[in-house]
């Protein structure tokens, strides 16, 4: 069962499909509206129904042929149909490629939220084909560079440097550049999730900036592509553990700087009032008795490790005060 969303179908379904078919597999390729808003109950119900009126049995297997959305759609349809089926994830982004591809962690959106309703549900196997990112919008491929950023700033100052060195052949899509920038990033996820399959721990560390990225999303109704939302999460969670006297001061000038560099420097937290991304963070699946918690640096390389672990919970006075500091950089009024 290869699922695609419809523009990725277009691009590649029928290749993968006929290639399948040559090796001797019965291949259905099940194709769903583009859009992450398409990432929802309504098409997770839509697929699973096609592969019932199909008489799929246990003895399939699902490909997720895409990006974040499909890899995600299409796990948690092999997670829930029959009780679970094996899941190939074939990234065609950046960000699936250095993210979602690798997690395990499989989903739907809601109104309510991202990613609310989903499960754990690991990859047999991950196929990245750098060379299809030849295809992406220029948007959407500067937007996956936000996961490398990410994940050099949790764990490999190194990485870091790197990116910083390389930032214009990342933006001109340099084939070369990019598939050193996949290696390393992955081969982090990677050693991280193996250590902590259903993040009980210090897996919470690749969340950086998504407490605050998903609550831009839910507000902005999914129209902000994820890499977006979470170079905006950095941004406020970096001056918000500045603020707090965690984070080493000049971090956040220095995320900022390389978001800008890698053509990241929409600032949508600035379009929102600190009231409304403190409650819509407050339905994360980070929060713990409706109280947000973001990962918070100590320096760039590494997390800053709390009372409550990898984690940081968020006070009613630090939403109210401190959130609305960070939203804009200490040079603006």
């Amino acid at each position: 069962m290869l699922i695609a969303d419809s523009q990725v179908s277009r691009l590649y379904g029928p290749r993968v499909a006929e290639e399948l078919e040559a090796a001797g597999h019965q291949v259905d390729l099940l194709e769903f509206p583009a859009g992450e808003w398409n990432k929802s109950r309504d098409q997770w119900t839509s697929l699973t129904d096609q592969m019932l009126a199909a008489a799929v049995g246990r003895d399939a297997v699902v490909l997720g042929l895409g990006g974040g959305v499909s890899g995600d759609l299409a796990g948690f349809v092999a997670a829930t149909y029959m009780r679970g089926l094996p899941v190939v994830q074939i990234p065609t982004t950046l960000l699936a490629m250095l993210d979602s591809s690798v997690g395990g962690k499989t989903g739907v959106d809601t109104e309510a939220g991202k990613n609310l309703v989903g499960a754990f549900h690991h990859p047999a196997l991950v196929v990245i084909d750098p060379e299809v990112l030849g295809t992406l919008p220029r948007l959407q491929r500067l937007a996956g560079l936000a996961e490398g950023i990410k994940t050099a700033a949790i764990l490999d100052l190194d990485l870091w440097n790197w990116i910083e060195e390389r930032a214009g052949e990342l933006v001109d899509g340099d084939l070369d550049v990019q598939s050193e920038l996949i290696r390393r990033t992955v081969a982090h996820k990677a050693d991280v999730v193996a250590g902590d399959p259903a993040e009980a721990g210090r897996r919470a560390i690749l969340n950086f900036g998504h407490t605050v990225g998903h609550a831009i999303e839910t507000l902005e109704g999914y129209t902000v592509l994820h890499g977006e939302a979470v170079a905006a999460g950095m941004r406020v969670e970096a001056r918000l553990g500045e603020g707090l006297g965690v984070t080493e001061v000049g971090t956040a000038r220095r995320i900022a700087d390389l978001l800008a560099a890698c053509g990241l420097d929409r600032e949508w937290e600035m379009e929102r009032r600190h009231d409304e991304i403190a409650s819509a963070m407050e339905l994360d699946k980070k929060s713990r008795a409706a109280r947000p918690h973001c990962v918070l640096l100590a320096r760039i390389g590494e997390v800053a490790i709390g009372p409550d672990g990898y984690t940081t919970p968020l006070d009613d006075d630090v939403l109210e005060g401190r959130l609305a500091d960070a939203l804009r950089p200490a040079s603006e009024p």
